[in-house]
């Protein structure tokens, strides 16, 4: 079978450590052209891995023969060029947040479907060891209905992990759109649907700017969720855990606890009301500080290898982010938003 030929957008800190690499190792890709405004950084990439290096993203779609393309830009520009790759009849892997606004992520869902391609977002929580392995014991049953949780995702800030450190656009409100919401919020409520199986019905949102310098865009956010279920609990995001960050999940069960990520080395804890308390070490979450492969990129290569469409889909993406969008109106107004 012949490889699937990618185009990555952006070759910024995501795109060299996690989106190139991943494909570079793959026996279903093939990278041939890189596009980045500043042409030295897709050169870069050109030289490291081979392809062609372009500075606009639109002379990549005029001039080169894809399959595929990674969006790895700044949040603003998501949707724009995902619709175009879509129209160019491309198959489509977008970072996240998916999209600015929901009305923009409607639009990227129907230029997919309008030209038969696929669009996955990179929502990689869904496929960290840790939380494969506790969907597939909360499915089980064994510990019933969750009723209460609390889920965490919080780092020193991109200005230790993005290319341009504190000059980074991701500081900048008119290309990031929103901050720590954007970076780690919206993978936790994501993340929090798969895993309860459940949807967001009520929010509300305490979203700020607490600690960062000379930036628009928030840095912390504490949100209170209600899903449909009836389940309550609480989704924190920050920028602002300069000693060491969390990525972590706790769930009160009707019949027992579940920690994930609480303790380093014991990746899943269950405390069942009634017997033993069980550790499952099921492999690391990636960090800034330490990559693991983070599974997006095997699952769209399988997805458009197979044809089948992907499980983190642009509609999965969108019901994500409209979440986060409530959590700032609530923000905004001061009341809760009901989704």
């Amino acid at each position: 079978m012949s490889k699937i030929k990618i185009a990555v957008f952006g070759c910024g800190a995501i795109a060299q450590r996690r989106h190139i690499p991943e494909y570079a190792e793959s026996e279903l890709a093939e990278l041939v052209a890189f596009a980045d405004p500043i042409l030295e950084r897709a050169q870069a990439m050109a030289d490291q891995y081979g392809g062609k290096a372009y500075a606009s993203y639109e002379e990549l779609l005029a001039s080169e023969d894809v399959d595929a393309v990674s969006v790895c830009t700044p949040n603003h520009l998501h949707a724009s060029m995902a619709i175009s790759a879509a129209n160019a009849g491309k198959h489509v892997l977008v970072e996240k947040p998916m999209a600015a606004t929901a009305e923009e992520g409607e639009q990227m869902i129907e230029a997919a479907r309008r030209n038969g391609v696929f669009l996955m977002i990179g929502h990689n929580q869904r496929l960290m060891p840790p939380h494969v392995k506790a969907k597939e014991i909360l499915d089980s049953g064994e510990l019933g209905r969750v009723l209460t949780f609390r889920t965490s995702f919080g780092h020193p800030g991109p200005e230790g992990w993005s290319v341009d450190g504190a000059g980074s656009w991701f500081f900048r409100k008119d290309e990031a759109v929103m901050g720590a919401m954007g970076d780690l919020g919206v993978h936790k409520s994501d993340f929090i649907r798969y895993l309860l199986n459940d949807e967001v019905a009520e929010v509300a949102g305490f979203i700020g700017t607490v600690d960062k310098k000379d930036t628009d865009v928030d840095d912390n956010a504490a949100c209170l969720l209600r899903m449909k279920s009836g389940a309550i609990g609480t989704l924190v995001a920050s920028w602002t855990q300069y000693k060491g960050g969390d990525n972590s999940t706790v769930l009160w069960c009707e019949r027992g606890v579940m920690k994930i990520g609480t303790v380093d080395g014991d990746e899943v804890i269950v405390e069942p009301t009634e017997g033993l308390t069980q550790t499952y070490k099921v492999g690391a979450m990636a960090t800034n500080e330490k990559q693991v492969p983070s599974g997006v990129i095997d699952a769209f290569l399988e997805s458009v290898s197979t044809g089948t469409p992907p499980a983190i889909s642009g509609e999965e993406g969108l019901k994500s982010l409209k979440v986060i969008l409530a959590a700032f109106e609530s923000q905004r107004t001061g009341q809760f938003v009901k989704l």
